[in-house]
């Protein structure tokens, strides 16, 4: 039967390749790259099919096998291997669309729920409110990893702990989901970009609002989503079916698990601030100086129209979740994405980071909403911000310098502003002297706030702030020959009103003091 098959590939191959009999590069060629067949012998294979399976071979058709054959693993005329054996009946099928290179296309997604660009952006209030989970009100945290293709089990969706079906209105649940993917053309370095789409892959659901990244993630639910039947493990099915859509150039299997009991969390946390920390190292040692290209980060658009993050090797963006490496690896991938170079032109500042070229495109991206934006300053044309940042800096006049709060912070700050009534005014894609959305790394940057004096300036953070970045910024304080900076900044214990911050500085002699006024 096999040699029917050839013979049939052959004629396609002449038919609409523009192949001529006896033509046989040109017949492997075609077959290889765009007729994706394999042979599958079942059971004891015989002499006649070996010569079968070898000839297969000539037309870049692997064979993969249930019984113990020889394999011929190395590639070289079949796209990847040539001959696997001994593969299970429940595996055979999968194994063979791996080693041919056939690529599964999820044409609809199998929710419940409307699904759809249309659907981004959309809000769900607190009167339409059935569920929430992360954001602060719970751990939530998000990570996705690459695996090896033999431990990807493509479409399998698996629920550690109670789903919607299983609570009442207005309860809390933690939330922790992995997606493991896995392809012969995927990357580690890819991994951040395909996390990062989560963002707006979940928001496509009708009724769903999903806010932040990485560990801040926030997932709103409402009440006629889950009347409608949704359950969070439909969460798994979205990304099954959007990522095979979007990235199906470089991922052949996605499985994904969903954990809302707290101890799995915990270890899913765990395990991501790990995977967080290796990323974030990747760009050491880059400096804004030695590259001529920036990228721009349009995904949160959304919610933001007139939000543009410029994302340079000295700062991240203000999500956490992409440095510029991740941009460069994101725009390789989808170049015509959110993740677009930026040449910065002639540089206008130095110290607080403006150039003619990112002015130009800031302009135009941002709707002519936005004329400057200097990357390095808080008083002078910040950056936008759209709701997705890990922190906010703001000025304490008083004390003379610069206060940060993370979003996992709920209490009062000494700018008399709890994080979410500032987050109003950063978020929206305004641009807010004064105001500005950071992410943790960017903290660690000899670039932060380099106009206003760099970390000097810092003068309040929250302890589980100081404690969390406390090693990342230790370099910056050695190199401003005050290694015990950090112990000059006040934080909740000191003083949650400016007047009680600026007793404690005073009494350290905390330098923000001898600097230039910020207004």
């Amino acid at each position: 039967a096999t040699v029917f098959a050839m013979g049939f590939a052959t004629r396609v191959a002449m038919s609409f390749g523009g192949g001529k009999p006896g033509a046989f590069r040109e017949n492997l060629m075609y077959n290889k790259e765009r007729v994706f067949a394999f042979a599958m012998p079942l059971g004891t294979v015989t002499d006649e099919w070996y010569a079968n399976a070898a000839g297969a071979i000539n037309w870049g058709f692997p064979t993969i096998a249930d019984t113990p054959i020889p394999e011929v693993l190395p590639t070289g005329i079949c796209t990847y291997e040539h001959v696997v054996s001994n593969i299970p009946h429940d595996e055979i099928v999968a194994k063979a669309i791996e080693v041919r290179g056939l690529k599964v296309t999820v044409s609809k997604v199998d929710i419940p729920m409307s699904y759809g660009p249309a659907f981004e952006g959309e809000r769900i209030r607190k009167d339409d409110l059935f569920f929430e989970c992360g954001g602060g009100r719970t751990l939530g945290v998000e990570l996705t990893v690459s695996k090896d293709m033999s431990e990807v089990e493509d479409g399998h969706i698996e629920m550690l702990g109670p789903d919607l079906d299983q609570v009442k209105e207005g309860d809390k649940l933690p939330f922790g989901m992995i997606i493991e993917v896995a392809g012969r053309q995927m990357q580690p370095d890819f991994e951040p970009i395909l996390e990062r789409q989560i963002h707006h892959l979940v928001n496509y659901v009708q009724g769903i609002m999903h806010i932040g990244q990485r560990n801040i993630m926030w997932i709103r639910v409402g009440k006629a989503a889950v009347e409608k039947g949704f359950l969070l493990k439909h969460i798994g099915k979205v990304m099954h079916a959007k990522y095979h859509q979007e990235f199906g150039n470089i991922v052949d299997k996605v499985q994904v698990k969903i954990y809302t009991e707290e101890e799995k969390v915990k270890e899913v946390m765990a395990l991501a601030k790990d995977v967080y920390s290796k990323r974030d190292k990747r760009v050491e040692g880059m400096t804004d100086e030695t590259e001529e290209t920036f990228y721009s980060c349009t995904l949160c658009q959304s919610f933001a129209p007139a939000h543009v993050c410029v994302i340079t090797p000295e700062r991240a963006g203000m999500c956490g979740a992409y440095n510029w490496l991740d941009c460069k690896a994101s725009n390789e991938i989808n170049p015509t994405g959110p993740n677009q170079p930026l040449e910065k032109g002639t540089c206008l500042d130095p110290v607080k980071g403006q150039w003619k070229g990112i002015d130009d495109f800031i302009f135009k991206a941002s709707r002519q909403n936005v004329e400057h934006v200097c990357a390095y300053s808080l008083m002078n044309f910040p950056m936008t911000a759209c709701g997705c940042f890990e922190a906010i800096a703001t000025i304490l006049p008083l004390c003379n310098g610069i206060m940060v709060v993370n979003r996992d912070y709920r209490g009062m700050t000494p700018s008399g502003m709890k994080f979410t009534t500032m987050a109003g005014m950063v978020g929206g894609g305004n641009q807010t002297p004064g105001f500005l959305g950071v992410s943790k790394h960017y903290m660690g940057s000899k670039k932060f706030f380099k106009a206003e004096g760099g970390l000097k300036r810092i003068v309040w953070l929250p302890k589980m702030l100081k404690e969390e970045i406390a090693e990342h910024v230790k370099p910056i304080c050695e190199e401003m020959g005050m290694p015990d900076f950090f112990d000059m900044v006040a934080d909740e214990t000191v003083g949650e009103t400016e007047e009680e911050v600026f007793a404690f500085l005073e009494a350290k002699g905390h330098p923000a003091f001898t600097m230039d006024p910020l207004m």
